[in-house]
């Protein structure tokens, strides 16, 4: 989608013609427009610093060949730009003094961890505007975040398509309450200006899973970062978060803030699950950590799209078995459901799968994704979506 100016002024116009600003408890609405510039801010300059770091031969020597696809991401990045504009104008025509872009640090090295935190911060933009319509109080407020909303889900499939993730792994994407969405951006935000009103959040305790991606019903390992020792840590429990409520999950407590968490069934694409002090509910008064993001993935529909060629593609023909980082490699299911040998696999006389030498490429779905691993660059040395949020704390 794009905004002209003139679009931008009259939609600004009509927000002030929509009438005063409405209070639904502590937060305003004019408060969640605030908090969505402050996430339109971040993924603005997250694509102006990506785009002036990485050219378009940088994209294609990383193996998006197509140049389509590069012009796709300068217009994700325009896109965000007219996000940001129109939130801005639309603010200060409701007399609002619109907060300022922050200081941003991100943990990406190559076109690869570039493309990774992108497609997480996309998501995580998806979720903060799903979570937030259930406060805004006003018709035309909820129409303009409802129209930001469906681009940024359009740019979080193109992405996840990219890497080889399932555009849209599951039929209802997870809400983000402000200060779950806050707690995963934050890391990013280096220093704001003084001048910035304050917003009405907080962070939790950060929540963090090496590798960032798992299986249904497989046990990951969360860690708790800083602050966590100070919150009440009795009685914890696991939550994943969804769009019916939270799912909760066994967790096993390991002390010095780490926790093996079972990944339920029903939790799939980009999840988040937080720790919180009972299991009553999953909110602001008992979480006391998270959320932590997984890349969650189902063993009968994992495969091998968009693997790179390069990358070794042996594995025991006895069983389907997860890589360290949760993925399963080059298995498809068949009709019936059960598991069946990839169309141009052989076996090797030691019982392993290795690709026959007519077996072509696999080719990804959008025009201009180069095959490739979804475990590639950043995320293949094990820098998946946790991993790169907790290098963003680092930073």
């Amino acid at each position: 989608m794009k905004f002209s100016n003139a679009l931008i002024s009259l939609a600004a116009a009509g927000l002030v013609q929509a009438g005063p600003v409405a209070k639904r408890g502590d937060i305003t609405d004019a408060d969640i427009l605030q908090y969505a510039l402050t996430l339109e801010h971040l993924e603005a300059s997250f694509y102006e610093q990506g785009l002036k770091n990485y050219t378009q031969s940088d994209f294609m020597a990383a193996g998006f060949k197509d140049p389509t696809f590069f012009a796709n991401i300068k217009m994700v990045a325009e896109d965000e730009k007219a996000h940001e504009d129109f939130l801005t104008k639309a603010l200060s025509a409701a007399g609002a003094k619109p907060v300022e872009r922050c200081t941003y640090s991100f943990p990406a090295t190559d076109v690869k961890s570039f493309l990774a935190v992108g497609s997480m911060l996309e998501g995580v933009g998806v979720s903060a505007y799903l979570g937030a319509a259930a406060h805004i109080m006003n018709a035309t407020y909820l129409s303009a975040a409802g129209s930001i909303l469906t681009v940024e889900a359009r740019h979080s499939a193109y992405l996840r398509a990219a890497q080889g993730e399932a555009p849209a792994a599951q039929p209802f994407d997870n809400p983000l309450d402000f200060n779950e969405v806050y707690t995963v951006a934050s890391p990013f935000i280096a220093s704001c200006p003084g001048s910035n009103m304050m917003l009405p959040v907080k962070a939790f305790p950060s929540l963090t899973m090496a590798g960032g991606k798992a299986m249904t019903g497989s046990m990951v390992q969360l860690m708790a970062g800083k602050g966590f020792e100070k919150m009440n840590t009795k009685d914890v429990h696991a939550a994943f978060i969804t769009a019916t409520g939270p799912v909760w999950t066994s967790v096993q407590d390991k002390g010095d803030g780490k926790f093996m968490v079972t990944v339920p069934k029903g939790v799939m694409g980009q999840s988040y699950v937080v720790l919180t002090h009972g299991d009553k509910q999953a909110t602001d008064d008992n979480i006391v950590a998270g959320p932590a993001i997984i890349e969650v993935s189902d063993m009968m529909k994992s495969g091998n799209m968009g693997m790179d060629s390069s990358m070794s593609m042996s594995m025991s023909m006895s069983m389907p078995m997860a890589s360290a980082s949760g993925s399963m490699s080059g298995w498809m299911p068949s009709a019936s459901g059960s598991m069946a040998m990839p169309s141009g696999w052989m076996p090797m006389a030691s019982g392993s799968m290795t690709p026959s030498a007519s077996m072509s490429s696999p080719s990804s779905l959008f025009t201009g994704a180069a095959a490739k691993n979804t475990m590639s660059g950043a995320v293949g040395a094990g820098m998946g979506l946790s991993a790169l949020f907790a290098a963003a704390m680092m930073v």
